[in-house]
């Protein structure tokens, strides 16, 4: 993934910065609790196409 790109992106609904998730190809957005998933290296800046972090999740990432 190229860390260029990642720095650019911001999350659509927030405008909030993004967490690159190397392991879930995902970038996280802990303000809006959204996870973007990234498919052959193209970030899916989608909300629709997002999934909800559960509360673990957003516990976890508010840590990061």
């Amino acid at each position: 993934m190229d860390k260029k790109l990642l720095s650019l992106l911001v999350c659509p609904v927030t405008k909030g910065s993004l967490i690159y998730d190397k392991e879930n190809q995902e970038m996280i957005s802990t303000s809006s609790g959204l996870a973007y998933p990234i498919r052959d290296d193209i970030p899916v800046m989608l909300e629709s196409e997002a999934r909800e972090l559960s509360t673990k999740e957003k516990e976890q990432w508010a840590k990061k």
